[in-house]
């Protein structure tokens, strides 16, 4: 009589935790918003939820009370889940139905042109310059833009007391360094660590510190390019630097060497390019010559090479740097040399 009574007393206690369980979990789903739900859910149902805790002590449940504890126990948790359930899909339901009212589509409308950006002009010439000369068996090469004397000047056959130096407006640190003038810097690197034969190209930046006008910037781009081995001759130069102006222009051209003095190369010489606005028959452009300078170059100086550690019986070299912001305006028929760091996209978007 005991035993039977202490089962009753038990079922009758699991019967009304269960009770408010049901009640407390029915009242918070019912005031409960979309995004509380889930919380709900977790206190309840959860691996230390309170429903999971009753189930969990169903193994101290008398053996005789157990199935109908059990039973009332898992009732409780499908009605439970259903009620979330259905909660939030009315919460879904009519969170799309408020979407529908305020973020309605037209699709009668055109849709809204977006304009794709591109590489800046500059950027363009020097990959194309890049894809030419690799083309050909050049390396691409890269190296410091801040950098000591010897590399910048004497490297280069440009000694303190030189007079070429006054040609070379530098930007000088505090500390001895300055900002590299020109890329020729990279082929005193390169001459110090590689031996011949090599052909090399050297696209960067360059800093002048000059006055800013139509033609003149005090940081621009250059492509510095040099081959040392033997037999090197002006011929092979003037071939290479002709097919990459046609490759560029996309147009044969008429070149010619024009001698002028540089302190890295002996004999130094200007390439000068028909004039294309004209067909070389003289135009302003061209100032009625009907020939444009288009860039340095020259056989590489003896001393470069020596001091480089080269044998100059056996090895020549030549050396030429293009301006890529000139060579651009030439290509594009742009006047101004500031409109490349410009901010002004009516310009940047025709390319």
């Amino acid at each position: 009589m005991q035993l039977f009574l202490r089962l009753v007393c038990y079922r009758i206690k699991m019967k009304e935790k269960l009770a408010k369980i049901a009640q407390a979990a029915e009242a918070e789903i019912a005031t409960a918003k979309a995004e509380e739900l889930e919380a709900i859910r977790v206190k309840y149902l959860g691996r230390k939820g309170e429903l999971t805790q009753c189930l969990r002590g169903l193994a101290n449940v008398p053996a005789q009370e157990r199935p109908q504890v059990g039973q009332l126990a898992n009732q409780l948790k499908h009605k439970l889940e259903e009620l979330i359930e259905t909660k939030s899909g009315s919460a879904k339901t009519k969170q799309l139905s408020g979407l529908a009212d305020k973020e309605w589509l037209d699709t009668t409308i055109l849709p809204t042109k977006h304009l794709l950006g591109s590489r800046h002009p500059l950027a363009q010439l020097q990959r194309k310059l890049e894809a030419f000369f690799t083309s050909i068996g050049f390396e691409l090469a890269d190296g410091p833009h801040l950098e000591d004397d010897y590399h910048n000047f004497e490297g280069l056959n440009i000694p303190p007391d030189h007079p070429a130096r006054d040609a070379h407006d530098t930007f000088w640190l505090k500390n001895g360094k300055l900002l590299r003038t020109h890329t020729s810097t990279v082929q005193v690197h390169i001459l110090e660590k590689r031996k011949p034969p090599f052909r090399i190209i050297i696209p960067g930046r360059v800093y002048r510190y000059e006055a800013i006008d139509a033609s003149h910037e005090n940081t621009f781009n250059q492509l510095e390019g040099f081959m040392v081995d033997e037999g090197m001759s002006m011929e092979h130069l003037l071939g290479i630097l002709q097919t990459m102006l046609e490759h560029i222009f996309g147009c044969k051209v008429k070149v010619r060497f024009r001698p002028s003095y540089f302190p890295f190369v002996e004999p130094g010489a200007e390439l000068d390019m028909g004039c294309l606005l004209c067909n070389a028959k003289g135009c302003r452009t061209c100032k009625n010559t009907g020939w444009i300078e288009m860039l340095g170059c020259g056989m590489t100086h003896p001393k470069v090479l020596e001091l480089g550690g080269f044998d100059t019986h056996k090895y020549t070299g030549f050396a030429f740097g293009i301006g890529i912001d000139r060579l651009a305006m030439m290509l594009h028929k742009i006047n101004d040399i500031r409109l490349f760091n410009g901010a002004d996209l009516r310009e940047l978007r025709q390319f």
